[in-house]
């Protein structure tokens, strides 16, 4: 792999996991991007512009780099959920997921910081939830670890005991789409293989 300079524009644990797992040099700068006052109506380009926006933001910064950023959301009946705010608020997402189906949209944004080149895409996957008691939706609660996901749930840790199915890329639930990553690094003279 050519040693090209690429910052993660995000402190999620998951995708620095997932970079390094990929074997990518990386360093991080989160943005730290207000996602409040986004326009809501279409899943798909929420995740693409919340992800430009982070990436064009760290590219402000900096200089002859490779910047990655991505944004995941949860779809249920055309219901956008992000990360909870508190305890009540994640009860309520998995009491929503629980016995059905739901959408995890993830988009992810690349931009060379030196000649402002940039990719952007989402990509989307079904998640199908079993039937989960309120018990044990209140002592997942209580391990803390839904509280920085959207949907309030994660699929690599103990959430994942809750997903029956999915139908798309696990790595997209996780908040990276790993095969689109690859494709577009390349394009960007990165070879991960």
């Amino acid at each position: 792999m050519e040693d090209r300079k690429v910052i993660l524009a995000s402190s999620s644990n998951r995708r620095k996991e997932l970079l390094n797992r990929l074997g990518i040099k990386f360093t991080t700068m989160p943005s730290n991007l207000d996602e409040s006052g986004y326009d809501k109506e279409s899943p798909d380009n929420l995740v693409k512009q919340i992800s430009l926006d982070k990436a064009s933001k760290v590219a402000g910064f900096v200089e002859d780099a490779l910047i990655i950023a991505a944004d995941t959301i949860v779809v249920f009946n055309d219901e956008i959920l992000g990360k909870p705010v508190d305890e009540e608020d994640a009860f309520k997402m998995i009491k929503l997921l629980n016995n059905t189906n739901h959408k995890v949209y993830t988009g992810l944004a690349i931009i060379s910081a030196d000649d402002k080149m940039h990719y952007l895409d989402y990509d989307l996957t079904e998640v199908s939830m079993r039937k989960i008691d309120d018990d044990e939706i209140e002592r997942y609660i209580k391990t803390g670890e839904p509280m920085d996901k959207a949907g309030a749930y994660g699929i690599q840790g103990k959430g994942g005991v809750f997903v029956e199915k999915i139908f798309g890329s696990y790595f997209t639930v996780m908040g990276l789409p790993i095969h689109k990553l690859s494709l577009a690094l390349k394009s960007f003279g990165v070879d991960i293989i």
